[in-house]
C-alpha cells in the first residue's frame, strides 16, 4: 500500500518505503575527509528505527568526503567522475557494515560492476530485498559521468517506487540562503518544484528535482544530525521542508 500526499496545509502521512539521500560528507563528522566511524553508526541507528516502524528504506550515498570531480579541474571529467563513483562505494560498504552490526540486514547495489564487494543493481531484485525487509543502499551513482548523486537518488527512488526522497543535511530544512552564514535566511516550511528550480534553491540539483517534479515525488529535507529526526519524519511528524 501506497500513501500519498494530502492537501498542502496538511503534512505527508506516514510512509512505506522511502529513498534517503546521504551526502558523503556527512559521513566525515565534521571533518570534511574520511569517515568518522560514530556518525555512520548514529545514521545506523536511525535507520534502525525507521525499519522499526515497518518502512523499507533505500539509501543513496554520495563521495564528497573522499573525492569529487571538480577537485581536479584539468582532469578528464569522465575519469573524475568514475572515481567519485567509487568513493559513493566505500560509503556505502561502511553503513552496510554498522547497520548489519546492530541487527539490520543490509544490501550493497552497484550501478557499476564490483561483483567481490556488492550486487550489480537490478531493479526487481533491489524491490525484492526492500520487501524482506533488508536497507538497500545504492552506490556508484547513476553509472554515468556527468550526473550528480542527487540524480541518481532521485532515479533509484523512482525505480523502487519510494513514496518520497529524505534528504538529510546539516540544517533544518530549505532556506532562501544558507542560514549558517545569514542570520536573516528565511525557511520555507513547504514550497513548489518550480520556485526551487526558479530561485535555485540548494534542495538537490536541477535535474533531480526536474525528474521529481514531472513524476510528482516529494522531497523531504531536514536535519539528519539531530537523533531522532528521521524517526519523526518517517511518521509524518511536522519537521523540515517538504518540497513537492
Amino acid at each position: 500500500m501506497k500513501y500519498s500526499v494530502s492537501h498542502m496545509e496538511d503534512q505527508v502521512s506516514k510512509y512505506s518505503r522511502i529513498l534517503m539521500k546521504l551526502s558523503g560528507e556527512a559521513f566525515s563528522g565534521g571533518k570534511g575527509c574520511g569517515i568518522e566511524p560514530e556518525t555512520v553508526e548514529r545514521c545506523a541507528r536511525e535507520i534502525k528505527a525507521a525499519r522499526e516502524e515497518s518502512v523499507e528504506v533505500g539509501v543513496v550515498i554520495g563521495g564528497g568526503n573522499f573525492w569529487r570531480g571538480r577537485m581536479a579541474p584539468n582532469m578528464d571529467r569522465a575519469a573524475a567522475d568514475q572515481m567519485g563513483m567509487m568513493a559513493t562505494v566505500m560509503n556505502c560498504l561502511a553503513l552496510k557494515d554498522a547497520l548489519e552490526k546492530i541487527g539490520v540486514p543490509a544490501r550493497v547495489m552497484t550501478s557499476i560492476e564490483i561483483k567481490d564487494v556488492a550486487e550489480p543493481f537490478i531493479r526487481l531484485r533491489a524491490i525484492r530485498h526492500l520487501e524482506k525487509g533488508r536497507v538497500v543502499i545504492f552506490g556508484a551513482g547513476t553509472g554515468h559521468p556527468f550526473f550528480t548523486t542527487d540524480t541518481a537518488a532521485a532515479l533509484r527512488a523512482l525505480e523502487i517506487k519510494a513514496d518520497v526522497i529524505f534528504k538529510g543535511t546539516k540544517v533544518d530544512g530549505v532556506y532562501n540562503k544558507d542560514p549558517m552564514l545569514h542570520t536573516d535566511a528565511v525557511f520555507y516550511p513547504e514550497l513548489a518544484f518550480i520556485d526551487a528550480l526558479d530561485q535555485g534553491l540548494k534542495v538537490m540539483d536541477a535535474t533531480a528535482i526536474s525528474l521529481c517534479m514531472e513524476n510528482n515525488l516529494p522531497i523531504l529535507v531536514f536535519n539528519l544530525s539531530v537523533e531522532g529526526n528521521l524517526l519523526k519524519a518517517v511518521r509524518g511528524e511536522k519537521i523540515g521542508s517538504l518540497v513537492k
